[in-house]
């Protein structure tokens, strides 16, 4: 008899809102992103979804509140790369284990990373940094949004597979790196490209190159750490939905569906191409087995790095 009583549980679902957590600040990138795949889903669906912004501990508060909520498919968490993928190694004691403490329904979207300079830089190119810094090691410092974020790991690979030494100086969040790169306190900013597009278009920093494996159609003229010289470079932000363990899998498959229909409305991809965005979509079996090959890629990249956050 299981099998009818699941299925008519999916007929029915839902039958009241859906939270959606955000484990960051509301304006922030993850909470655009989570917004407008919200906002379509309630349109295509004529569902509920009511986001919840949880920030806190790098992202695992929120991510933990899912990972603690009833597995009925009424909470669900907008998570990426750093708090399902990167923090399981950087915080010695994570209160939830992505794999084992949460059901992976769906990738939704992924952004490059984009290194970036003030408009008046002398560095005009990739090269040119390596050149300065492979001159004077450690004179040059990079800004991230933090230790052990994706721009953080993503540039000490970086600087292995070149050869130089940055001088890392991390932030509390985008906002104050970006202020203090344009203000010439530190060379280089490492973020997303969402984070940093607006400054790139208005003139007031200058892209050097992205980090993702092909160019950012938002920056076609910018050109990838691959083309400049370093073969086989990638690293991105993703994002992507899951849930608390045991979710029915009748409800897996229809939240799966659900979010996957609205990432390919054109409104949609529109509206996230305008933050640097690029939606992505698939199968709870692929996001997974994406959350696994990626805690064990970031987890190597961590544990090389040093970074450890107690």
């Amino acid at each position: 008899m299981a099998l009818p009583q699941g299925e008519a549980f999916a007929q029915s679902y839902p039958q009241r809102p859906i939270r959606v957590v955000v484990p960051f600040p509301a304006g922030g990138g993850t909470d655009i992103i989570a917004r407008e795949i919200a906002n379509q889903v309630a349109v295509t669906e004529r569902w509920t979804l009511i986001i919840d912004n949880r920030p806190g501990s790098g992202g695992n508060l929120g991510v933990d509140t899912a990972a603690k909520a009833a597995p009925d498919g009424y909470t669900i968490v907008l998570g990426q790369t750093s708090n399902l993928a990167i923090n399981p190694t950087l915080y010695p004691k994570l209160p939830y284990d992505p794999e084992k403490d949460l059901t992976a329904i769906g990738l939704v979207a992924s952004a490059p990373l984009v290194l970036v300079v003030a408009a008046d830089s002398p560095f005009k190119t990739l090269a040119d940094v390596v050149a300065a810094a492979k001159a004077k090691p450690g004179a040059l410092n990079y800004a991230s949004s933090g230790n052990g974020t994706v721009a953080h790991l993503a540039t000490e690979q970086f600087q292995k597979i070149a050869g130089v030494t940055f001088t890392h100086v991390p932030y509390k969040g985008a906002a104050q790196g970006s202020t203090d790169l344009i203000g010439g306190s530190v060379q280089m900013y490492m973020s997303s490209v969402p984070t940093l597009i607006g400054h790139i278009r208005s003139g007031k920093m200058r892209a050097l190159a992205v980090t993702s494996a092909q160019r950012s159609a938002d920056l076609p003229n910018v050109p990838t750490v691959a083309e400049s010289g370093y073969k086989g470079f990638e690293a991105v932000t993703w994002f992507g939905i899951a849930g608390p363990s045991n979710l029915p899998k009748e409800v897996v498959t229809r939240l799966n569906l659900a979010f996957n229909k609205a990432i390919q409305s054109g409104d949609v991809q529109r509206k996230l191409s305008a933050q640097g965005a690029t939606v992505t979509g698939g199968t709870p079996e692929a996001f997974a087995t994406l959350i696994h090959n990626e805690i064990v890629r970031w987890g190597a990249i961590v544990k090389s790095s040093g970074a450890r956050i107690d």
